[in-house]
């Protein structure tokens, strides 16, 4: 079976992904509408109130992880490299069960809106949550970058529109969702995303496989006979073992530390719906990238390597060609339209989760010391997310040739080293101090960028340099054992004996949860102690 040579309709203007995105935004913005109507407090803003079901939210949570890179980029990895491109599926996946197993439920029963409520439950409020904030919103700054950039090379490639074009409609659309309607839109857009890229990929898959009698066996024999037996073999993408492992504990430690993947499991009613919905996602997610591993092997054989690399030397592209060989220019279009919607719905999603580290983690519990009334609240809320959101335009447009790869994995070696350390350490260890945390967060975040501009990507493939300072690409064997060590020694060094006193409540609350359900509207500026379901917040600041 030889690849196509017939010239591609990528790069063209395509009236079946005009349609399809078009309904799509239409959907999704009488959604928004809808939401905007529900969301009239801080609860529904950025937890919908705590009303999603765990189906929904297994649903929206793999909506949430499943990018653009993921899709388009693993199919790519694949295709060009055989065998290796599994290690970022695998790296990702591994991430999720330690989600379901060390922090689903934690998070659920100790916090309210972002990840910071949880390691400041029991120390000194100020400092915390600005050390919180510096990790959350470099990730966010970076992964928004990377999905900006993304989102404008792609959208050029396939719908023929300007790069800047792109990443304004781009940004324009994710301000309306986050704007208007807060997690409850979000959570819906990503639902629906989900849908339409399951369906799509498997559908794609599905019409590989048909080609070879449905037998993966097949397909995978006809790569090794175009390519050789490499094709199947580990070694040609990462051949460094370090490189290797490197890479693998900032993937999988990374999911454990994305704010807007934490973010989502406020809006379940409780932390067994937390859980439920990690397992759910999981399960999606890992089917999600079993297809993406027959979309890979089937563009390599039915596209050709050549091909792909020709259009986008990335191999970004590997998936939509698929699509044009196997079903035309009208899969094509959807394939297309589905791409978009993925990058939508992601970047809604790390939007919401910035506008929550500012207006709540530094705005209302920092500057305002918690006393700041609900309608103001909801008021800085959604002036951050438009300022986040009219920040990634600008970033995407200034950020055009940059390496998408790169930024993805800085987002994911600072979430990896600098989130989920104090993240863990501040639920499992009562001798936790306010400073180790500071120490932890900040160092995990310095040296991991630190450490990637001293490193190949950046020294050598982009500023062109002979060498570089430090050998790895990826920090995350360096920089997560770090985060971990110089939180445990300035905590030894700088004991806090109350944050160690509530230790036994941290621990009860943790694993039974609140007497009482969180209420959706909690009263401020009323003398008294915090309404039971809230986590109670120390006195010292």
């Amino acid at each position: 079976m030889n690849p196509t040579t017939a010239g591609t309709q990528i790069g063209q203007p395509n009236t079946t992904a005009i349609v399809f995105f078009l309904l799509f935004v239409s959907i999704t913005l009488a959604i928004t509408y809808w939401a905007a109507r529900k969301t009239k407090t801080t609860s529904e803003f950025f937890a919908a109130g705590g009303g999603i079901s765990a189906g929904q939210n297994g649903f929206a949570l793999a909506g949430d992880f499943m990018s653009a890179a993921s899709f388009l980029g693993i199919a790519g990895l694949v295709a060009t490299s055989g065998f290796d491109g599994l290690i970022y599926s695998v790296g990702w996946l591994v991430g999720w069960p330690v989600v379901t197993f060390l922090i689903a439920e934690p998070l659920r029963n100790l916090g309210k809106y972002t990840f910071a409520d949880v390691v400041a439950y029991r120390l000194k409020q100020t400092p915390v949550r600005l050390s919180a904030a510096v990790g959350t919103l470099t990730v966010v700054v970076f992964y928004l970058i990377a999905q900006m950039v993304g989102a404008g090379n792609l959208i050029r490639l396939l719908f023929g529109l300007s790069y800047e074009t792109a990443v304004v409609i781009v940004g324009a659309v994710m301000i309306l969702y986050v704007l208007f309607g807060g997690m409850i839109a979000t959570t819906w857009v990503q639902i629906v995303k989900a849908v339409l890229l399951l369906g799509g990929a498997t559908a794609l898959a599905i019409s590989v496989l048909w080609q070879f009698g449905f037998s993966p066996a097949a397909l995978f024999s006809e790569a090794v006979n175009r390519y050789g037996p490499e094709a199947l073999a580990p070694g040609k993408l990462v051949s460094n073992p370090l490189e290797t492992i490197s890479l693998g504990l900032a993937l999988m430690f990374g999911t454990a530390g994305l704010p807007h993947i934490l973010m989502r499991f406020y809006t379940v009613p409780n932390a067994k719906a937390a859980r439920t919905s990690v397992f759910y996602a999981t399960g999606l997610i890992g089917f999600f990238y079993l297809v993406t591993f027959i979309l890979g092997f089937g563009a390599s054989v039915l596209v050709g390597r050549q091909a792909i690399v020709s259009v986008d030397k990335g191999g970004n592209m590997a998936a939509p060609m698929l699509a044009e060989v196997v079903g035309g220019t009208g899969f094509l279009g959807f394939i297309s339209a589905v791409s978009f919607a993925t990058i939508l719905a992601v970047v809604a999603g790390l939007t919401l989760s910035g506008a929550a580290a500012l207006s709540h983690d530094l705005w209302s519990s920092v500057v305002r010391k918690g006393h700041a009334p609900e309608a103001e609240q909801l008021k800085v809320a959604r002036i951050a997310s438009l300022a986040l959101g009219i920040l990634a335009i600008i970033l995407g447009v200034v950020f055009k040739n940059q390496n998408v790869a790169f930024m993805v994995g800085l987002a994911f070696a600072i979430a990896a080293s600098a989130n989920f350390p104090a993240l863990l350490l501040s639920m499992l260890w009562r001798g936790f101090t306010t400073k180790g945390a500071v120490a932890s967060m900040l160092t995990g975040s310095i040296s991991a960028v630190l450490l990637i501009f001293l490193s190949p990507t950046v020294q050598v493939e982009l500023l062109g340099n002979a060498s570089a300072l430090f050998p790895l690409k990826n920090p995350g064997i360096v920089t997560i054992p770090l985060s971990f060590i110089v939180g445990w020694v300035v905590s030894l060094v700088s004991p806090e004996t109350e944050a160690s006193a509530r230790f036994a409540e941290v621990e009860h609350r943790m694993h039974v949860g609140a007497a009482v359900a969180p209420p959706v509207t909690v009263p401020t500026g009323v003398a008294g102690t915090v309404p039971p379901g809230i986590p109670e917040a120390p006195q010292k600041v």
